[in-house]
């Protein structure tokens, strides 16, 4: 005789959770197929912690998935924003300057993949790179703004191009 084998903490998790989840991330999102996916991918991102959920019982499942799902969601509105950004910017664009559908989604994902890069660098290691990329300023001005010499800006912006350039490949 076979007894039934025990849910895994995961497959529990989402049985008695995933619709609340759902309804969570809809009252955010204003959307319930974005909520759906989302919560789709919170689940995704769970079972990458697999082992962990099975030495370490959940205390608050909820709250365990609220912070999941909100760091997916603050990524969701991020890239959201960066596309509005992005569409702005072409819409502003003179006709003779446009570009295919084709490259406009090719430029997007590279733009999001820069992001994701981005988002890895420490935060002054980032915000010596955007001074310098998206407001044009020299390292010299950069280096007197932060008060870090030029030598260490060099660095970041070493620091900033590498990571681009890995986001690329």
């Amino acid at each position: 005789m076979q007894f039934p084998s025990p849910a895994c903490p995961t497959e529990t998790l989402y049985r008695d959770h995933n619709s609340w989840l759902r309804n969570w991330l809809r009252v955010k999102l204003g959307c319930s197929q974005q909520a759906a996916d989302l919560a789709q991918d919170t689940f995704l991102r769970i079972l990458g912690k697999r082992d962990y959920l099975n030495t370490m019982p959940l205390q608050e499942p909820r709250a365990f998935l609220r912070v999941i799902a909100g760091g997916l969601l603050i990524d969701h509105f991020r890239r959201r924003s960066l596309e509005q950004a992005y569409l702005d910017a072409l819409a502003s664009m003179p006709e003779s300057f446009s570009i295919s559908p084709e490259e406009q989604e090719i430029l997007l994902q590279t733009l999001h993949r820069i992001d994701a890069a981005l988002d890895q660098l420490s935060a002054p290691v980032r915000k010596v790179f955007l001074l310098a990329q998206i407001h044009g300023l020299t390292y010299t001005a950069i280096a007197q703004q932060m008060a870090i010499s030029e030598r260490t800006v060099k660095r970041y912006m070493q620091q900033g191009f590498g990571q681009c350039i890995a986001a690329m490949f």
